[in-house]
């Protein structure tokens, strides 16, 4: 046992150390998407990266999306696209997309629709059941990109 402790501290005393980044955190507000729903801002932009807040279907304008679950996943992904667009991103910069749907049985449908906007682009993705989202909507995304060079 004290062999192998050994071996691991020469291990972690001869790592390099962690860079340290400056502090360069902005927040984003974008008229590409419907106003923020809560004290939050519609993205922060922070060490290259972008992290969109959660969309959920609403216009720009303020305005819920009626249709199916394909229509309100569609407007969900063209707000992340307008902040990102107002980011310095942009949809082939996405990393990381978490999805948000209150009944499992649309995972399909909302399926069809992501798959139109990312067609070629398939960036890491979750998607969770919840009980319940802001303003009694069925679908929510959010969005990790990195700024483009």
């Amino acid at each position: 046992m004290s062999l192998l402790f050994n071996k691991i501290a020469r291990i972690s005393t001869s790592l390099p150390k962690a860079h340290t980044f400056s502090r360069m955190v902005t927040t984003i507000t974008s008229t590409n998407a419907p106003p923020a729903a809560g004290p939050y801002s519609h993205a922060v932009k922070a060490n290259g990266f972008v992290y969109v807040s959660g969309q959920i279907p609403y216009t720009p304008e303020g305005k819920p999306v009626e249709g199916t679950i394909g229509d309100k996943a569609a407007q969900c992904l063209k707000n992340v696209v307008g902040i990102l667009n107002d980011s310095n991103s942009s949809l082939e910069n996405i990393v990381k997309v978490n999805v948000f749907l209150t009944d499992m049985a649309n995972f399909g449908a909302f399926n069809e629709a992501y798959t139109k906007v990312f067609s070629s682009h398939k960036p890491a993705r979750s998607c969770v059941a919840v009980k319940q989202l802001p303003l009694g909507v069925e679908v929510e995304v959010e969005a990790i990109a990195v700024e483009k060079q």
